[in-house]
């Protein structure tokens, strides 16, 4: 048994690691949703964060190479066309769609939305066998929906169009960490580590989303003022180191999760980001002026009862049959990393891991 201070500094470095994952979390919501209102562009900030992404994630191959001494892995073009396109694909829609909708809709309706791409990852993981199937996973789908349709009923701030957006995204969501758990438990790829994922991802997402923002934003931005037309260059700078924050922040996030589930378990993140979203509705009731009736409380209350039975699920599962496929679990506007261990936690996260899941269970 840990001794009383070793246990203590086990709570103390979780607590840490769950509100390093918060801050980064909820900060990309708040942060595209209050650049929204005076920057129109939102598919130039998603590009704009794409590259920031790839230069920090090539950084961090670097420094962990030199700290392994050993190689990071490069993927040979063919195989990088042919497995990773896919997937690039969909999450460049999946997150350009996401950040497009805070044109139109509120941070909780975004945030509500979003949450049921768990229904649409159920879905997919069950067409590629990934999941497998149980009478409890229709109650799952009944309380998410039922919760969405609840939340978004009569509601004072609800836009068709960027309601439209955002569960579209979901849809692909669902799509996309699928395939990134394909991609990623491909031992021949090498790819089990999700900084490695993220920095191949970035380059085939900016050449997905670079010809819809030419259609979409190219003219308008060219000739706008917010950028390329400034004639002053504190405004410019200003603008530039705005849209530089989101691609921090995105980054940070994927890395912040990364430490959770490494130094924890997937059960912790998947815990902590049902805790997430009533941090995110509480903040955006409170600071930005989202109104929500007792009905659409209660819808929310109702999609998180089937969002946590979900996990629950996969808790008890994972615990009487052994090791499993871990399905994944995205949900922010910006790049989430899967919930996928890379490599062995060792018999410290191990015990973690199975305290947490007798807690859970119990």
């Amino acid at each position: 048994m840990a001794c009383p201070v070793q246990f203590l500094c086990r709570v103390l470095r979780n607590v840490g690691l769950v509100l390093l994952y918060y801050v980064f979390s909820i900060g990309i919501t708040f942060y595209n949703k209050w650049l929204m209102k005076g920057f129109h562009y939102p598919l130039f900030m998603t590009l704009v964060h794409l590259v920031i992404i790839f230069c920090l994630s090539a950084l961090t191959r670097r420094a962990l190479q030199c700290r392994t001494g050993k190689p990071r892995v490069v993927l040979s073009w063919t195989d990088y066309l042919r497995k990773v396109a896919p997937t690039a694909f969909a999450t460049a829609l999946d997150i350009g769609l996401s950040n497009w909708s805070f044109l139109f809709i509120t941070i909780s309706l975004y945030t509500m939305t979003k949450s049921s791409a768990v229904l649409f990852i159920l879905f997919f993981s069950l067409i590629f066998k990934l999941e497998e199937p149980n009478p409890f996973l229709i109650l799952v789908v009944l309380l998410i929906s039922g919760g969405l349709f609840m939340f978004t009923f009569k509601s004072t701030q609800f836009n068709l169009e960027g309601f439209i957006m955002v569960l579209l995204a979901a849809f692909i969501g669902g799509i996309r960490w699928t395939l990134t758990q394909v991609l990623m438990q491909k031992a021949e790829l090498g790819l089990q580590n999700p900084i490695d994922t993220v920095y191949h991802l970035q380059p085939l997402m900016f050449l997905c989303l670079f010809p819809l923002f030419l259609f979409n934003e190219g003219l308008s931005l060219s000739t706008s003022e917010k950028l390329f037309r400034e004639v002053e260059l504190p405004p410019l700078l200003y603008s530039l180191f705005t849209l530089s924050i989101g691609g921090t922040l995105a980054f940070g996030l994927g890395f912040s999760e990364f430490l959770l589930v490494s130094r924890t378990s997937s059960l912790t993140l998947s815990i902590a980001g049902i805790f997430k979203e009533v941090c995110t509705l509480l903040l955006a009731t409170s600071l930005m002026g989202d109104n929500m009736s007792l009905l659409n409380w209660l819808g929310f209350i109702v999609c998180l009862s089937g969002i946590s039975l979900h996990v629950g699920i996969k808790t008890y599962y994972s615990k009487n049959k052994g090791p499993s496929l871990r399905q994944l679990h995205g949900k922010s506007p910006e790049l989430e990393l899967p919930l996928l261990k890379s490599g062995d936690k060792g018999e410290d996260s191990a015990a973690d891991e199975d305290e947490e899941q007798e807690i859970t269970l119990h």
